[in-house]
């Protein structure tokens, strides 16, 4: 990496003390992303987004310069997936049919269906149905096409009427709140356990699979599954 005669000293020492930081942004982003992406592509921009704010912080600031350097690191790594279209269609087509699955199940069973029971209907056999969460890995919560639906009026126009209005309003809303807690507690214990361990714990999957006792990639798998199983409870939301 060139050295910029410009940058300070006290510029060129946050950015030393601050790049195991990049590193663990990146490989927390990994998390949620396919295998097609490259942790060291995402390293790379994070370095840049690192250098980006150490040459414009401003020591009277309030926020600490961690604070402020992680924001500038993680949009940096954002901006360029959403430049690499990281998320193909095939894979949120997949993960449709997986939901899917896991809501006709749902319903009929009257309980969380077990993987087995979502292989089956979905006709294919258990390791093949843990490949395809595995490939379906990056799924998130909510997606902005969520709210539309093809030709047919989507989800903002049904429930608002101000064209300003984004799809963060679902997240700020009591109803939606609630549906979200109570998903999380129909969830498997042990992916209960994940989702606390990742997301309020803020471990990484490597950590979680050693408190498990399973693979990094089946840690992968059962979170791609959770976000599957609460988005399938919350399709009337987000259809």
């Amino acid at each position: 990496m060139k050295v910029d005669p410009y940058r300070t000293a006290s510029q060129e020492d946050l950015v030393r003390d601050h790049l195991p930081l990049v590193k663990r942004i990146a490989y927390r982003l990994m998390a949620k992303l396919p295998p097609s992406v490259e942790v060291d592509d995402l390293i790379q921009v994070g370095l840049m987004g690192l250098l980006d704010a150490a040459q414009h912080f401003d020591e009277e600031q309030k926020a600490p310069f961690e604070i402020y350097a992680s924001q500038r690191i993680r949009g940096a790594m954002l901006d360029e997936l959403r430049q690499m279209d990281w998320w193909p269609r095939s894979a949120r087509k997949l993960m449709r049919e997986i939901e899917a699955a896991m809501q006709e199940l749902q319903q009929s069973l009257k309980r969380t269906p077990l993987e087995r029971e979502v292989a089956d209907l979905l006709g294919v056999s258990l390791g093949d149905y843990q490949q395809k969460l595995q490939e379906a890995a990056g799924h998130q919560l909510l997606y902005y096409e969520d709210f539309f639906n093809g030709d047919e009026a989507g989800f903002l126009d049904r429930h608002v009427f101000s064209d300003a209005i984004n799809p963060l309003v679902v997240l700020e809303d009591d109803g939606f709140r609630q549906k979200l807690l109570e998903a999380i507690r129909l969830l498997p214990e042990r992916e209960q356990l994940l989702m606390s361990l990742y997301y309020e714990e803020d471990l990484n999957l490597r950590e979680i699979g050693l408190i498990l006792e399973v693979t990094e990639s089946r840690v992968c798998q059962l979170h791609t599954q959770a976000i599957g199983r609460i988005r399938s409870m919350l399709r009337d939301w987000i259809k």
